[in-house]
């Protein structure tokens, strides 16, 4: 039995951990995340409030947990409709090529000229900022990335011979797409799926930290932050929880993308 290598299973640990506070937090969470009590603000780590509580009393916990299923669902809706949209792009342009291959590509190139935060600014001026926005953001700057990862693994697929051979046979370019194309790059695909998720849960946490993410009452890391920022003297812990969070969700699904593509990528498993 071939041994996974150790990115992949850091990774996968790491990943557990968050997926599994973002899940716990549907059914449970110790306190209310958004259950005020001056009385008790900036109260220390106890039996009841295990990392204590915040400026405003609310419990540190809570808010840690539902700021993960915040920024999981985020990421996955910003992910797969990002995904979706490019994969469709690139599949479009390795099946047509031509002028349609360049002008997927030209946009593509146009795309990478918009990041996140320009692109969140833009919508937060025209329809004020909302977690809504900041999905449709992330998923926008993930369309050209998808799209000229699925092209260049596509093309290489196009010069196969059982592609060749479903031409001959007279199936459409659509159609060897569906059936011979996608799943023959569907690896690469969750590789760079992966990855992104661990990029869109990044971008998140920017946008929510400047305002242009969720708003209040929702619980965000970046919010998390942003509300710390001016009690570092005071209570620099409030800040560390959530930036701990950040770090810990960014890692773990780099290294599962890095690992899946150690595990996925031929040349590699060649080399070990």
């Amino acid at each position: 039995m071939k041994r996974l290598p150790a990115n992949f299973l850091l990774g996968a640990v790491l990943v557990s951990l968050v997926v599994g506070m973002a899940a716990l937090s549907l059914v449970w969470t110790p306190h209310d995340p958004q259950a005020m009590s001056i009385s008790t603000k900036f109260a220390p780590p106890s039996t009841e409030h295990w990392l204590g509580t915040d400026q405003l009393g609310r419990d540190v916990v809570a808010q840690l947990m539902a700021a993960a299923r915040n920024s999981m669902a985020v990421a996955l809706v910003a992910v797969l409709l990002g995904g979706s949209i490019g994969v469709g792009l690139g599949l479009l342009a390795s099946a047509l090529g031509g002028w349609v291959e360049d002008a997927v590509m030209r946009l593509a190139d146009l795309g990478f000229a918009f990041p996140a935060l320009l692109f969140a600014i833009m919508l937060a001026a025209v329809f004020g900022p909302s977690l809504t926005n900041a999905v449709l953001a992330i998923s926008f700057i993930n369309i050209p990335i998808f799209a000229r990862v699925t092209r260049a693994s596509a093309k290489q697929i196009w010069t196969r011979d059982y592609v060749a051979a479903a031409r001959a046979a007279g199936r459409g370019r659509f159609a060897i797409s569906r059936d011979h194309i996608l799943p023959n790059i569907a690896a690469a695909v969750i590789v760079q799926a992966t990855i992104e998720f661990a990029v869109a849960i990044l971008a998140e946490a920017a946008l929510s930290y400047l305002g242009l993410g969720a708003q209040p009452p929702a619980s965000s890391w970046g919010r998390m932050l942003s509300e710390a920022q001016t009690l570092m003297y005071l209570a620099p812990q409030l800040a560390i929880y959530p930036g701990l969070c950040i770090v810990v969700a960014v890692l773990g699904f780099g290294l599962l993308g890095d690992g899946l593509r150690d595990i996925t990528d031929p040349r590699l498993v060649r080399a070990r």
